[in-house]
């Protein structure tokens, strides 16, 4: 009799569990993407997730001639197909492009966490296995399409960032920031890469930015967190979740910022000098929770991970707590909505996409998986005042869309945004395997 009680008790209590995941699981959004974008974003309590919503666009790429579309009075164009993951851009001198076509180096971990990784990633077209490769686009015509497509440089690891400095290209790899001597026009580079710093790697956020400093002597180094909010401890943060500040010359760096869950794509902004970048915040805290965000970053600033969000909003889930950072915790510019994933940023003061994009910011938001609906799988533009911030009031505008299809399904991904030497805007689209040039008209 004992034993039929407990069976009976047993499934009511699986009953139970069934109709309050059922309940609470996914969680949907109550706001929308735009309420929670802006310099005055709604924050909402946080709705604390055991198991993640899960909800991320099916890869199935670009059918029969279909392109992302552009905004009203913009035109769009392939500038290079046929790539293998591209990322990443870099614009030379020269005028010519180079395309970092690569993914995250083999990640360790099996189990459930790793099988349920592994599906996610393949689905989203991101399980891969990273081509390791720089290819360099040349359009000697002046077209707008790269008839030349050729391998640059080989024999990194899960490389990512690339900028030129006295002389030298910097590269960085997942677990380095190397170097090798350029040359003005240079279609191929066999060197070897010598080492400049070592960069921890492994966990999440395996991509390495690199970029030049408005002081044309130091580099700045964005490594993002192992985690989603330092779960398997600080120690396994180590120099991450930072932004590197690195003299080149005599290979010695030091943190420049600090609290930035993932700071991937940094540009200078060119009427200030300053730098700013755009941030993947944290998971796991409902749909609404926690906003990406656009900001400028200045030394000594510490932005909260993985202790707050949004310049104080702890966190309860980490442990140990540490209240002596709340009032510490600089609160971001910009937030550009809940896990659109912002990875690409560059301003506009190169670009000729006409009188509505000529002073402001535009971010590749590669697109969330943890949130429903989804968010992000689009480029936008962030308008600036006079004063060098975002606009007052002023929201996230559209610049291409379409790279989710009627189905919901993903034609595509963008990642990294640069303008190209004729005022274009190229958009590295990862899982389409293209770069897509955007520019007035149309």
């Amino acid at each position: 009799m004992r034993k039929h009680i407990l069976i009976v008790l047993g499934l009511i209590l699986l009953v139970i569990a069934a109709g309050v995941t059922y309940l609470a699981w996914p969680d949907t959004a109550e706001l929308s993407v735009d309420q929670v974008a802006g310099k005055l974003p709604k924050i909402t309590d946080p709705r604390i997730q055991t198991i993640p919503t899960v909800k991320v666009a099916k890869v199935v790429g670009w059918q029969n001639g279909a392109m992302p579309t552009p905004a009203a009075g913009l035109k769009i164009q392939p500038f290079a197909t046929g790539l293998d993951h591209p990322r990443w851009m870099y614009r030379l001198p020269n005028g010519d492009v180079l395309v970092a076509e690569t993914n995250s180096p083999p990640r360790e971990g099996g189990g459930i966490t790793g099988w349920v990784m592994k599906v996610l990633m393949g689905r989203a077209g991101a399980g891969v296995p990273s081509a390791n490769r720089i290819t360099l686009l040349r359009d000697a015509n002046g077209d707008g399409v790269a008839e030349t497509k050729s391998v640059f440089m080989t024999g990194l690891n899960s490389p990512f960032g690339m900028t030129l400095l006295d002389g030298q290209l910097y590269i960085g790899n997942t677990d380095a920031l190397v170097r090798v001597p350029y040359t003005d026009g240079a279609t191929k580079i066999t060197a070897k890469p010598e080492l400049v710093i070592k960069l921890n790697p492994g966990g999440n956020h395996w991509a390495r930015n690199v970029i030049a400093a408005a002081d044309g002597k130091t580099l700045y180094v964005g490594v993002g967190s192992s985690t989603n909010i330092a779960e398997n401890g600080m120690d396994a943060e180590k120099y991450r979740a930072n932004i590197l500040q690195v003299w080149p010359k005599d290979k010695n760096w030091r943190i420049y910022a600090a609290g930035l869950r993932n700071p991937n794509g940094m540009a200078i902004n060119p009427k200030s000098g300053g730098l700013w970048t755009v941030v993947n915040e944290r998971d796991m805290l409902g749909s609404d929770l926690a906003p990406d965000y656009l900001t400028q970053v200045e030394f000594g600033d510490n932005f909260g991970w993985p202790w707050y969000y949004w310049g104080g909003y702890p966190d309860t889930r980490v442990e140990p707590k540490n209240p002596a950072l709340q009032q510490y915790a600089k609160r971001p510019d910009y937030a550009l909505g809940p896990h659109v994933a912002a990875l690409g940023l560059t301003f506009s003061a190169d670009a000729k996409l006409g009188a509505k994009f000529a002073n402001g910011a535009f971010v590749g938001e590669h697109g969330s998986w943890n949130r429903k609906p989804v968010s992000g799988y689009k480029v936008v533009y962030v308008p600036f005042g006079d004063t060098g911030f975002p606009a007052a009031n002023a929201k996230p505008v559209d610049v291409l869309g379409g790279f989710l299809d009627k189905d919901g399904d993903a034609q595509g991904r963008p990642v990294g945004v640069i303008t190209d030497k004729t005022g274009g805007l190229l958009v590295a689209d990862d899982v389409g395997n293209a770069i897509w040039r955007v520019t007035a008209g149309g």
